[in-house]
């Protein structure tokens, strides 16, 4: 025991649930995804879920296709739109697309986003997104 005493013991801290944080969380993981895209086109999602297989679970392995965020235009210009579900943001009205001038110029944008996620930049447009998207949600008849 006089090894413990010299030892300081406190309570453990609780986890820290923020709705705010953990969006923010998911939201770089995925343009971090979109840079692991443009490195490699034929890029897939990989989630291991539990199935059963006879009557026991097992893990195993479902993958999901990556679809890029950005497009490119006629005249050569890339349009990246970040996307909260299904639906493209709106930065200002009628503005969803992010002018990059070429495909080579995508990851420090998405390096950008990233930065101004982590800031909390986007919180007031995820907010927006979220209550005015049907993601989830069914539509009410009129």
């Amino acid at each position: 025991m006089p090894v413990l005493k010299s030892l300081s013991f406190t309570a453990l801290p609780k986890a820290a649930n923020d709705p705010v944080q953990l969006r923010r969380v998911k939201f770089v993981a995925k343009l971090e995804e979109q840079k692991l895209l443009l490195k490699d086109p034929s890029h897939v999602r990989t989630v291991q879920r539990w199935t059963k297989v006879n009557g026991e679970r097992q893990a195993t392995n479902k993958q999901y296709a990556v679809r890029p965020w950005w497009k490119t235009d006629p005249s050569g210009q890339v349009v990246m739109s970040i996307k909260f579900g299904a639906k493209p943001i709106e930065f200002e009205k009628g503005k969803a697309g992010i002018v990059v001038p070429s495909k080579e110029k995508l990851p420090a944008v998405i390096d950008t986003l990233i930065a101004a996620v982590r800031a909390g930049e986007l919180d007031e447009l995820f907010n927006q997104a979220a209550k005015t998207g049907t993601i989830g949600k069914a539509k009410k008849a009129a």
